[in-house]
């Protein structure tokens, strides 16, 4: 007996009835053989899947997207010279030749551990399908295991082609464990997102700092050049820039990284011929700094004030998580080479000029080094490539939390340039957000190590126990000098971890108060096929965020409108952890109850980097074409189920165990027990699901003709219903928290909860619902 599609979302008698208990049937299969989904061959030939071919690329098109890169990624990271020994020296100033060569000894050490070594060369792979980021590293280990705390996961959200990964392997008992242990601790999960929420607050924070830095150091070679200009003066150059800076951000990453790369390439060139300019003009044995001796007597000469001077050594790696959060636009080889090849050395080049040039001029010197090292018939021309290298700096970490709060990081940074006037202080802060994002990261990613590289635990031992101790001893440095005015960014980050965590935290119960209340099978049947009102032709479209049964807030559309449309589809727009879902994947549909009752469930699947720009006609579109798909695919099944019951009942003993295959070659055995419930419920089913197209006096196996017949009636309802209109049925739901409620909890739901949802972009925004399409109804939740 071989029943074709059992195991499968497309199930022909889940197709008649929408399933309650998805996963507990999950659980009662038994897979023999690996799963190879067609998807991931269809996926390559979606136009626009995200993908990295960077290895493809001819060479007139790897220039041109190295120069994208340089405009977009290595800009932080670029300008860090301009203001790295100056806070450095601010906190520990120098005595002598030896207290530079250490300080210097200190930024490249630097330099090369966390850029290069942990970035460049570890961080950058553990992307989500070219995806990087805070965020994405948790969506990575969501994809591994059920770690989430929002309970819509559905197994078919594993069988999206950028989903499938290699999976655990069974031999690494290690991964295994950590893997169920993760699944199986509340407390765990919860730990996990508060990580994850802790550092997406410190990239915003990161992306508010990040201009006022780069700008204000920038400006503030104008002091050098120009004696007459005072502080006041450079602080408003540097908000008219920032705001010039973000004028143009809405032309688009690619647009203005090609139209800004070059400008870089040219600060980054300037960079190294300065710095060799230095070396053989001053000081060549600077060039002993590579000796990591010196960090260690630069520390026993200057003691405590070595270590506050951390956190302005700290400046030269600021831009390395822009290098991991701008991931998704560029490939992971191109970032690597490009740093290697060009941005390292560069800035290598140029912080051993500056520490030449410091090493004979003392006196000074330590407060604007950059600029007084640059010769003096270029000092202009390297000014103005330096404020336009300052701007594109500006746009790395904007460019990373631009989409998700665009506003906040606007406004943001203009005050703090405003509010902070001193470099220093700015520096102190750029210092807590770059390494509050630093630490969230290397504990992702060695959750990462864990759980999908499998790595030797010997490896990642090292590799946490570095990387996490260093960052904590740079923070160490940098809260140590929160009272002078950097605390600010704390609370600003703080405060988007709060409006962060109420968010989740009240969409967890209105989601889980939704399943608590939604309608039972039992009484839409009982209703019957014509919902206890007058079926008008048309379709609706009920948006509803359950991805399994029946809203609640259908039973107030029956019970309120005279009449309901022909034809019902609970859409649900639900975001999957992968970044892109192909399009020809984005709908998932199921039959709810018999046919007759023409109810269907479609749920819209996007990736958390999919953006929604389809109007609601090429949306519907979309959508009754994937359901005319999903009917004829399903009507396929049914005859193919039909031929192996003949063949099945012919040849083989009910009594032994089965084995189901699915269409694209998966596995399944059953054992009797569920092989006899299977049989008990697809009689009942099958009698339900023929009993609109077979004539009482008819065979009780129908034939090709007829099925055929069947398939076009119903899909020519469909294109009638489609021709009588669309209409999007809203429900507009109120959150309040139940009166036996804490008072936090009702302080939390009814007034925070409440603002954030009343202030978020809606689904008619979101979906450009004309009004002429919509109805909407009022629905009260208690949670």
């Amino acid at each position: 007996m071989v029943l074709v599609g059992f195991g499968d979302d497309d199930l022909p008698h889940r197709a008649v009835v929408d399933s309650e208990d998805e996963d507990n049937q999950e659980h009662r299969l038994i897979r023999t053989e690996p799963r190879v989904d067609s998807f991931d061959v269809e996926a390559l030939e979606v136009h626009g899947a995200h993908r990295s071919d960077y290895e493809d690329l001819g060479i007139a098109r790897r220039i041109i997207h190295a120069f994208q890169t340089l405009g977009v990624v290595f800009g932080d990271v670029g300008t860090s010279p301009l203001y790295t020994f100056s806070v450095m020296f601010s906190k520990a100033p120098i005595k002598g030749d030896e207290d530079v060569i250490g300080a210097l000894s200190l930024v490249l050490y630097t330099l090369l551990l966390v850029p290069l070594v942990k970035y460049v060369l570890i961080v950058l792979w553990a992307n989500n399908d070219g995806e990087g980021g805070t965020f994405a590293l948790y969506s990575l280990i969501c994809r591994h295991a059920k770690v989430s705390l929002l309970p819509n996961q559905l197994p078919s959200d594993t069988r999206i082609s950028n989903f499938i990964l290699k999976l655990p392997s069974p031999e690494l008992e290690r991964s295994l464990k950590i893997k169920e242990r993760l699944e199986a601790s509340l407390t765990l999960k919860k730990l996990l997102l508060v990580l994850v929420l802790a550092g997406t607050s410190m990239v915003i924070a990161d992306g508010v700092v990040t201009p006022a830095m780069s700008v204000m150091s920038a400006v503030g070679g104008l002091k050098v050049g120009v004696a007459a200009i005072e502080q006041d003066e450079v602080v408003m150059i540097s908000v008219t820039f920032l705001v010039i800076l973000f004028s143009v951000q809405k032309f688009g990453t690619s647009q203005v990284g090609l139209a800004v790369g070059p400008a870089l390439f040219i600060w980054f060139c300037s960079l190294a011929g300065i710095g060799i300019y230095n070396l053989i003009k001053y000081d060549a044995s600077v060039l002993r700094a590579f000796n990591p001796v010196h960090i260690y007597l630069y520390f026993k000469r200057n003691s405590v004030n070595a270590w506050y001077a951390l956190g302005g050594c700290l400046l030269c790696a600021t831009g390395s998580e822009a290098m991991f959060a701008d991931l998704c636009y560029f490939s992971v080889r191109s970032i690597q080479l490009t740093f290697v090849f060009l941005v390292l050395p560069c800035l290598l080049l140029g912080y051993l000029g500056q520490a030449a040039y410091l090493t004979g001029n003392l006196n000074g010197a330590e407060k604007h080094p950059f600029f007084l090292s640059i010769p003096s018939g270029i000092f202009w021309p390297v000014l103005l490539i330096a404020n336009i290298a300052a701007l594109i700096a500006s746009r790395a970490m904007t460019t990373a939390t631009f989409s998700c709060i665009k506003q906040s990081s606007n406004l943001g940074c203009l005050v703090l340039v405003c509010s902070m006037s001193s470099i220093n202080e700015i520096g102190n802060a750029y210092g807590i957000a770059e390494l509050g994002v630093m630490m969230m990261t290397t504990i992702l990613v060695t959750i990462v190590m864990l759980l999908i590289w499998q790595l030797n635990i010997i490896i990642v031992l090292s590799f946490v126990v570095f990387f996490l101790g260093l960052e904590l001893t740079f923070f160490s440095s940098v809260l140590w000098s929160v009272t002078d005015g950097s605390w600010v960014i704390l609370v600003f980050a703080v405060i988007m971890f709060v409006i962060m965590y109420i968010w989740n935290y009240g969409s967890k119960l209105k989601y889980e108060t939704e399943v608590e209340r939604k309608l039972p099978m039992d009484l839409m049947r009982e209703i019957g096929c014509n919902l206890g009102t007058i079926r008008a032709p048309g379709i609706g479209l009920l948006y509803n965020e359950l991805a399994k049964g029946v809203p609640a807030i259908f039973g107030h559309f029956i019970t309120t409108l005279p009449a309901i449309h022909s034809m019902i589809i609970f859409v649900c727009i639900k975001y999957v952890p992968v970044p892109v879902v192909p399009q020809n994947e984005r709908f998932f549909f199921r039959r709810i109850c018999p046919k007759s009752y023409h109810l269907f469930r479609c749920i819209a699947r996007y990736g958390y980097k999919d953006v929604r720009k389809e109007n609601h006609q090429a949306f519907e579109q979309l959508l009754m074409e994937s359901l005319e798909k999903f009917i004829r695919r399903e009507a396929q099944q049914r005859q193919l189920e039909s031929d192996g019951d003949e063949d099945a009942d012919s040849k083989e003993d009910t009594s032994f165990s089965r084995v189901l295959v699915d269409p694209n070659g998966s596995v399944y055995s059953l054992g009797v027990p569920l092989l006899a419930e299977f049989r008990g419920s697809s009689n009942s089913i099958s009698e339900a699901s023929i009993s609109e197209e077979v004539n009482p006096s008819s065979p009780a196996s129908p034939s090709i003709s007829d099925a055929e017949h069947s398939l076009e009636r119903e899909l020519s309802f469909i294109r009638q219903a489609k021709e009588s209109g669309v209409v999007y049925l809203l429900g507009h739901g109120d959150i309040r928290a139940r009166k036996d409620s804490w008072f936090i909890k009702k302080l939390v739901i009814n007034y925070f909860y409440a603002s954030l949802r009343k202030n978020c972009r809606r689904g008619i925004a979101n979906l450009s619902v004309p009004h002429s399409h919509l109805i909407q109804v009022g629905m009260t939740y208690m949670v």
